[in-house]
């Protein structure tokens, strides 16, 4: 075997590896969008299985840009999450789970020994 068909057996593994990669994404954002309805779905995906350079080149050229935007929401999405999560997580002081714990308490839902062990708890994590 030469260098010049390692090269070329090479080319040809990329071209495959790029290949399926495309395919599992246009499969992906053909499930998660939520404008198509089931037929559709269906259709794209018998397209996908029988025809897949050709259902995937349309699916790119006609959804294309509506893939892009659901990307970015989805991200969107999951910052949002993350800073509510960080807020949430940064503005507990112990003050504030004192203040829960005290709630759980006058509502009966905790002891007064649980309520001792979650005050000291708090004022341990400050």
């Amino acid at each position: 075997m030469s260098f010049w068909d390692y090269l070329i057996w090479l080319f040809w593994v990329y071209i495959t590896i790029a290949c399926i990669w495309i395919f599992i994404t246009v499969i992906i954002d053909m499930f998660r969008d939520h404008t198509l309805n089931g037929w559709q779905k269906a259709l794209w995906a018998l397209f996908l299985v029988f025809l897949p350079f050709l259902a995937t080149f349309v699916y790119l050229i006609a959804r294309g840009k509506s893939m892009s935007e659901r990307r970015m929401d989805d991200y969107r999405h999951a910052q949002r999450q993350t800073d509510e999560y960080i807020r949430e997580v940064a503005s507990s002081s112990p003050a504030v789970e004192i203040e829960k714990a005290k709630q759980l308490l006058d509502a009966g839902a905790i002891t007064q020994p649980e309520f001792e062990a979650l005050k000291s708890k708090a004022l341990a994590a400050s």
